[in-house]
């Protein structure tokens, strides 16, 4: 009997062929052997549709070198799809319509906007959400600045910090405005009336690029930089959620964001805790209260947008130890734990959306020997109601 085969579903990067996370591929390849699935990794473009073929790009443990292949469809299909301004993007959306039919293990999730709307008509998750409202107009962001003295600037479908403004008010007229830009370049602080704030984010075009603007909580350290935690929740090889690991994350320096891609650092959660809050039984009651909302989450989640594998949850914890969900990502990177030191933490994440594809697939095989058992016994059914006239 074959392996099943897993497809990990991406975009080039450039129109040169570079590939996104080529190393956490590789490790999900040597990964998936060990546990008997194959994986093969394409985008949208590698997929000849007339054919019904793909050229994947596969890669050897043995020579631990890449190679490209045509092959059939994947068994599985685990989409590592994110938001590109490209024409690749638009080839994505293409591909996910016309075969929508197949076993994707996770499906596109909502933006940042409407996710925060879902979870809000569930009172179980209502109070951990930072006030929020989209931004059709600066006068959006003017009001909320005089219910919280400090709130942020986002876009809806921004990801790695970009495009995001932290506005603090200061006095009465005096906002403290800093952030970072759709390059992800750091802004400098500025202080501004909300006059100047109303001509500066004029040129941000915040109505047609579609932004929110939600509560800020202050977390920044005593050395003066902002802190929150990434929390990732994982399907299991018993096809139930699971949290794998939670992780700290510190900002750069001037940074509003703790990402790391934008120069943050990763600690273990414990320790950064430790500094935060000094209570070791409030840290042990915000642990376990932030486990038991990643994995309530992700199900809900999966309940109103469809089948999900995994999410990242960005979390921040005040110094009462309340605790904010700021935001939910569909496409969680792994980094974080290898920077912060916890190797078998990083290893499980590779290794789970592996476990929860094999178990799918078990599953899919069950339910089709079902229908086949099924079958034969309708016909024998109907073969027997023959014989049975024919004696009559």
């Amino acid at each position: 009997m074959t392996q099943p085969v897993l497809g990990i579903l991406t975009l080039y990067l450039n129109d040169e062929g570079r590939l996104e996370e080529k190393g956490i591929y590789q490790k999900m390849t040597v990964a998936g052997r060990r546990l008997g699935l194959d994986v093969i990794v394409f985008t949208p473009k590698d997929v000849n549709h007339s054919e019904k073929r793909i050229h994947s790009h596969v890669f050897n443990p043995e020579t631990k070198n890449w190679s490209r292949k045509w092959t059939a469809f994947p068994d599985m299909i685990y989409d590592r799809c994110r938001i590109q301004r490209s024409y690749r993007f638009d080839q994505l959306i293409s591909f996910r319509s016309k075969y929508k039919h197949l076993n994707f293990l996770n499906r596109p999730l909502r933006n940042k906007w409407t996710v925060h709307r879902t979870l809000s008509k569930d009172a179980r998750y209502k109070s951990y959400l930072p006030a929020t409202k989209y931004v059709d107009s600066v006068k959006n962001v003017i009001e909320m600045l005089e219910r919280y003295p400090l709130v942020y600037v986002k876009p809806i479908n921004g990801t790695g910090g970009r495009g995001i403004l932290r506005i603090e008010r200061r006095s009465t007229n005096r906002l403290l405005v800093q952030g970072r830009n759709h390059s992800r370049t750091i802004i400098k602080p500025r202080l501004l009336t909300k006059d100047g704030l109303t001509d500066y984010l004029a040129d941000w075009n915040l109505s047609s690029k579609r932004y929110i603007v939600q509560q800020g909580i202050q977390l920044k350290l005593h050395n003066g930089r902002v802190h929150d935690y990434r929390l990732l929740v994982q399907k299991n090889g018993s096809g139930n959620w699971e949290s794998t690991g939670c992780a700290g994350r510190i900002g750069a320096e001037h940074s509003i964001t703790s990402n790391l891609h934008g120069g943050g650092q990763a600690m273990v959660m414990d320790s950064l805790l430790k500094s935060w809050l000094q209570d070791d039984t409030l840290i042990r009651k915000v642990k376990e209260e932030t486990s038991k909302l990643g994995t309530g989450i992700a199900a809900y989640l999966e309940q109103s947008y469809g089948r999900l594998c995994e999410l990242a949850l960005d979390i921040a914890i005040d110094q009462r130890g309340k605790i904010w969900l700021l935001e939910v990502n569909p496409k969680p990177a792994r980094e974080v734990f290898i920077q912060a030191g916890e190797l078998d933490v990083y290893n499980k994440a590779i290794k789970r959306p592996l476990e929860y594809a094999l178990w799918l697939s078990k599953q899919k095989q069950a339910t089709r020997r079902r229908k086949t058992v099924a079958s034969g016994e309708s016909r024998m059914l109907e073969d027997d109601d023959g014989d049975y006239t024919d004696s009559i």
